[in-house]
C-alpha cells in the first residue's frame, strides 16, 4: 500500500476533511491532496506532523509496519 492510501485512511479515522487536516497543517486543501493522492511526496516535517497528530509512527505512515502504535 502506499503511504498516500494510509494518509487517506488516517484522515478518515480521525474524521477529518482534506480541508480541515489542511487547515491545522497550514496549507491549501489542494496542497494536501497532492500528498493524498501520490502526486506530490510529503516532506519529512509534515510527515513527522501527522504522525505526532495521529499518535502513530512515520513508518506506519510511509507502509513500513502495519503496526499503528509507535515503539515505547
Amino acid at each position: 500500500m502506499g503511504y498516500y492510501k494510509r494518509l487517506r485512511e488516517l484522515r478518515e479515522d480521525h474524521d477529518l476533511t482534506q480541508r480541515q487536516l489542511a487547515s491545522t497543517l497550514h496549507m491549501t486543501q489542494t496542497q494536501y491532496f497532492r500528498y493524498e493522492q501520490g502526486y506530490r511526496d510529503i516532506p519529512t516535517d509534515v510527515l513527522i506532523t501527522l504522525a505526532k497528530l495521529y499518535h502513530t509512527s512515520t513508518d506506519y505512515i510511509l507502509g513500513l509496519t502495519n503496526d499503528p502504535n509507535p515503539p515505547k
